[in-house]
């Protein structure tokens, strides 16, 4: 009998199955992804599990419909949501104390914390940025070291919050937006070397770091960096899914695709902005470094399976660390038409649940029968 996996999803979303609008997540791919493995994904909300009958509620697809079904709960969860409040975390540690597997079950790390981890580890330090937490006092150091520096908020996505400092003849500018998905960026320059009150202002609302600005690589013109996807598969082994690059807009600094990068594939590009270096030898140099990186941090944090790391790479094709995702969005695949590969990074997450699904010495049968509401 096939058996089930749970696909562990935010309220928001979870509320989109029946009309199918889940965002950029693909419940077909799940669904395909699973059944190469001989299972069943079901999709459900931390809320509609019930620890004390060790039950659960969950959507599954139903021939052209989803339904809502009455089931034990999954043995194996892909945790696919975000949270942040305590009560959340509390129950997803009982769900694990009960013997429920949960992978990625936390999936939002800060940057502060995944830089200071992988700095642990004297073999990836020289592809690590220089990088500190945001002071006055250390941002005013870092600037007599390096001319081109980006603060970023510890925990953010999308670029936003992000700030860049840099050198220009004798001068120092800063550029930052408040509002960046519309293109609001300014420029605006130092009086004397002195930190702008929006500076100022950020970083002591919320926790920053400040970071070397590595000199990207570029083509026709417009930085870029990769977008990198390591995963966990069918024996339990880290892998490289695959990578794409992630191309700036010609206005901005900034790489992230929601704030109007393009997505294409890494060999398109490479030959022509990294001439010195064979595309496979700069491709192959980023796996091994990312897949290290990986490990690392798998060896330091509990469950983690899935990771999209964004990588810059200098002119003369050297990679650097500049931050990973625990929860991949996966869909720049798509946008850089691979969908092959688009369709991989769901099928992997799969493959692992059958992996801890066959290791599994506690595993159970499921009932034959299901409750449809």
């Amino acid at each position: 009998m096939q058996q089930l996996v749970g696909i562990l999803l935010n309220a928001s979303m979870h509320r989109g199955i029946p009309r199918c609008k889940t965002g950029q997540e693909s419940l077909a791919n799940y669904e395909e992804g699973a059944q190469v493995y001989g299972l069943i994904p079901v999709f459900l909300k931390l809320e509609d599990i019930d620890l004390e009958t060790g039950r659960c509620i969950a959507y599954i697809k139903n021939d052209n419909d989803y339904v809502l079904i009455d089931i034990p709960i999954p043995k194996v969860i892909h945790n696919r949501a975000i949270y942040v409040n305590n009560s959340s975390h509390l129950r997803i540690s009982r769900l694990l104390n009960i013997g429920i597997i949960v992978f990625n079950v936390c999936n939002r790390y800060g940057k502060d914390e995944i830089h200071r981890r992988l700095s642990s580890n004297p073999s990836l330090k020289p592809f690590l940025p220089n990088t500190d937490t945001a002071t006055p006092t250390v941002i005013r150091r870092m600037m007599k070291k390096h001319n081109d520096l980006i603060l970023k908020p510890c925990r953010g996505s999308i670029g936003q919050g992000i700030m860049r400092l840099r050198k220009v003849n004798s001068n120092w500018m800063l550029t930052y937006s408040n509002s960046p998905s519309i293109g609001g960026w300014k420029t605006i320059t130092l009086n004397k070397e002195q930190l702008p009150p929006i500076v100022l202002r950020r970083i002591s609302r919320h926790p920053f770091l400040v970071q070397e600005r590595i000199p990207l690589a570029e083509y026709q013109g417009n930085a870029y960096d990769i977008r990198v996807t390591i995963q966990r598969g069918l024996q339990g082994l880290w892998q490289m899914t695959g990578m794409y690059a992630k191309i700036a807009p010609s206005n901005t600094f900034v790489t992230n695709i929601a704030q109007g990068a393009t997505a294409v594939p890494v060999e398109s590009i490479l030959a022509t902005s990294i001439p010195s270096q064979s595309p496979l030898s700069v491709i192959q140099c980023i796996e091994q470094v990312t897949l290290e990186m990986a490990w690392s941090l798998s060896t330091q944090l509990p469950w983690l399976a899935d990771f999209g790391m964004d990588i810059g790479i200098t002119s003369k094709g050297k990679p650097y660390f500049i931050e990973c995702n625990g929860r991949d969005q996966r869909y720049g695949f798509r946008k850089a038409n691979m969908t092959s590969t688009w369709k991989k990074t769901y099928e992997h997450p799969m493959a692992y649940a059958h992996h801890l699904l066959e290791s599994d010495a506690y595993r159970r049968s499921l009932p034959p029968s299901y409750h449809y509401y």
